[in-house]
């Protein structure tokens, strides 16, 4: 007699199933094996620990004996998790779309036993309604078919297969022309919604490789509408309910069009990235809101999410199987925490006795946006933490804690760009100590990456995400701290993705390695997911080697992506942000070049003006008055001026004259189109 097999996995994910009546396994060779010698279909089904929809379908189908009793007797039940697996959910996710449905998580697909999919959907209720049949019906008609109809399954899986197969073969072209950033920027501008900032209407994603590619828009023309688009997007974030006002950290979305109703579960990847953007905008506009959501992001971060050495995956939505839970008050357990500074907090945190969620009260500050006099913030900083101290007791969200590499990436990418512009050698100190555990615990001892680690043990094989991700991250810390092994680290890593991951035909990387088991196509994209896609992060990553190491081999091979997705671009590019903004970088880098003895603290100055100034497309080089730069750079000779420590900051070929001062290298950075 089978059994549920997933007592023996570390996914939190698939532990929350291991009681589950239904015989699951893991992805593997067994199951597919035990699929093809039953000539069972497989049901695979595909979510994640923090996904709401995902505890619904467990408690309502994947709980009840009478649906298990099915699942077991028709299929070969496979429960992946997405976090662990996103080769295998970008496939599956792929499939579901060419079928015509839309995709998300649960999702539910059903498989030959060779793995092809065959047909499939989402969230399915386990009784008829809304218009959907009840799963148990989706079982035994979809069983029915492919015992009864096995033509009609033949023909989806061949129709199914070629359209998995378009996945590893883009649209190529000859190059990006630079005049299309500007016209990408002011068509994704009219997405904006220009009342509560945001794309579209609802729901609502913070979105941020799009709005860096209009800050570098507003930073390219001057144009105002872009800056204020993305300012008013931040605001609207910052003091909306999709952040976290007691604790810090930014919800995965918001239900809503005004950023009220947060989707509660907070994702690691959002908050790095929104740190990253905060931080970019921070630089320009030095709004103290922004700094303060960075610092108390950083400081949720420290407080709750970290795992072994590095930082854990998300906090669920759900807490005692109620969404939101735990962060939501009424206007009573309001006033019996705070008393007489009730009246002010309840005005400013949009608190009333009816609430303004479902009953309650999401806090929040989008009707007083503007930060108050000092006086009245520190006030309401003392209630904040009052309320934070009475919360603290209540049954808390479960806690995803593997560590994802390519997550990891993006947080310590975000830590090593913050602590440098804050000037918080702790937040530096947080993502070294972050990357040295990647390092030493989520590689093979051939230099390899696994994805994903929990409780000693790094598990699956890695993607161009996790490479990608991590290389940008050693390459944030080589330039917050000029140490060299971050920078042959980077190199050792694009070794690796080389060799596995390269398209030597048609450009590009692979989304998974040409030895990864059990795949059934291999995907090509740099469409932004959930995170900014590899290919588009690499084009970054590669121009920064070429210019750090004078390798032009580099140069040319993050000029094969660009033109490997070069016809992505001219067809769809609201999902390429990421290689836009980085195509931007490829094809005109603000190389800064600091000559100066480490000691002195005259180049300390001018390192800390660099990282005070808002160059998003900067690329920092500082050697010693005896080291020579590379023979074809720009600032090839530049050394000292008097003795003392100089700037050289070069576009193209050519280089402004040396400067000195801190005050003017921030004011030359800044003033730069």
């Amino acid at each position: 007699m089978d059994r549920n097999r997933l007592d023996e996995e570390t996914s939190p994910y698939l532990l929350q199933h291991k009681n589950n009546p239904v015989h699951w396994r893991a992805w593997g060779e067994a199951a597919l094996t035990a699929a093809k010698t039953q000539d069972k279909p497989i049901l695979l089904s595909i979510g994640y620990a923090a996904c709401h929809w995902c505890h619904v379908m467990a408690h309502e189908s994947f709980e009840n004996p009478a649906i298990a009793a099915l699942m077991n007797d028709l299929y070969i039940n496979i429960k992946v998790d997405r976090e662990e697996r996103p080769d295998l959910d970008a496939i599956y996710q792929h499939a579901l779309a060419s079928l015509g449905e839309q995709g998300g998580w649960p999702l539910t697909m059903f498989l030959s036993p060779d793995g092809e999919p065959f047909w499939g959907g989402t969230y399915f209720p386990s009784e008829p309604r809304w218009g959907r049949p009840g799963f148990a019906q989706v079982l035994q008609g979809v069983a029915q078919t492919y015992r009864g109809e096995r033509d009609k399954v033949t023909k989806n899986v061949v129709a199914l297969r070629e359209a998995l197969a378009r996945l590893g073969r883009p649209e190529a072209g000859d190059g990006v022309d630079p005049a299309l950033f500007d016209r990408v920027a002011e068509r994704l501008l009219r997405e904006v919604d220009p009342l509560n900032g945001g794309i579209g209407t609802a729901p609502k994603f913070p979105q941020c490789g799009i709005f860096e590619l209009l800050w570098r828009g507003w930073k390219r023309t001057g144009r105002a509408p872009y800056r204020d688009a993305v300012l008013r997007t931040l605001n609207a974030i910052c003091q909306g309910g999709i952040y976290d006002h007691l604790g810090g950290g930014f919800a995965r979305y918001s239900v809503d069009a005004r950023w009220l109703a947060p989707h509660f579960e907070k994702m690691l990847y959002d908050n790095a990235e929104l740190i990253d953007l905060l931080t970019l905008v921070w630089q320009e506009v030095r709004d103290p809101l922004y700094a303060q959501r960075v610092a108390e992001t950083i400081g949720w971060l420290e407080r709750e999410m970290v795992a072994g050495g590095g930082f854990a995956s998300s906090l669920d939505a759900d807490s005692e199987h109620e969404e939101g839970k735990f962060y939501v008050w009424s206007a009573d357990e309001i006033d019996g925490v705070l008393g007489d500074d009730a009246p002010v907090f309840k005005e400013l945190y949009d608190v009333t006795p009816g609430g303004n969620w479902e009953g309650k009260t999401i806090l929040n500050r989008l009707h007083h946006p503007e930060l108050m006099d000092g006086e009245t913030e520190a006030l309401l900083a003392r209630c904040r933490d009052k309320l934070f101290a009475v919360r603290a007791p209540r049954i808390r969200p479960g806690l995803d804690d593997k560590v994802l590499a390519d997550w990891n990436g993006l947080m310590i990418a975000a830590l090593a760009f913050a602590g440098s512009a804050f000037e918080r050698p702790d937040w530096l100190a947080l993502a070294a100590r972050a990357f040295g555990f990647v390092e030493a615990e989520m590689a093979a001892p051939d230099g390899r990456l696994f994805h994903s680690w929990r409780e000693g043990r790094a598990r699956h094989p890695a993607s161009v995400d996790d490479y990608a991700n991590l290389c940008r991250a050693a390459l944030a810390l080589h330039e917050a701290t000029q140490d060299g092994g971050y920078l042959a680290r980077a190199q050792g890593w694009i070794a690796v993705l080389d060799r596995h991951y390269r398209d030597g035909e048609g450009g590009g990387y692979f989304f998974a390695a040409d030895d990864t088991p059990g795949l059934i196509a291999r995907a090509k994209t740099a469409a932004d997911a959930a995170v900014p896609a590899g290919n588009g992060t690499l084009i970054g990553v590669l121009t920064r080697l070429a210019i750090l190491t004078g390798d032009e081999s580099y140069r040319e091979r993050a000029e094969e992506i660009i033109r490997a997705f070069a016809g992505e671009v001219t067809r769809n590019f609201f999902p390429l942000a990421t290689l836009i903004n980085n195509t931007e970088l490829a094809q005109k880098p603000v190389q800064i070049v600091l000559v100066g003895e480490a000691p002195d603290p005259a180049l300390a100055g001018l390192r800390r003006a660099i990282h005070a100034a808002a160059a998003p497309r900067r690329v920092v080089q500082v050697i010693g008055p005896g080291e020579a730069l590379p023979a074809g750079h720009p600032a090839f000779g530049k050394t000292l001026v008097d003795g003392k420590a100089a700037a050289y900051v070069c576009e193209g070929p050519v280089c402004s004259l040396p400067i000195t001062a801190p005050e003017a290298l921030i004011h030359h950075l800044n003033a730069m189109k």
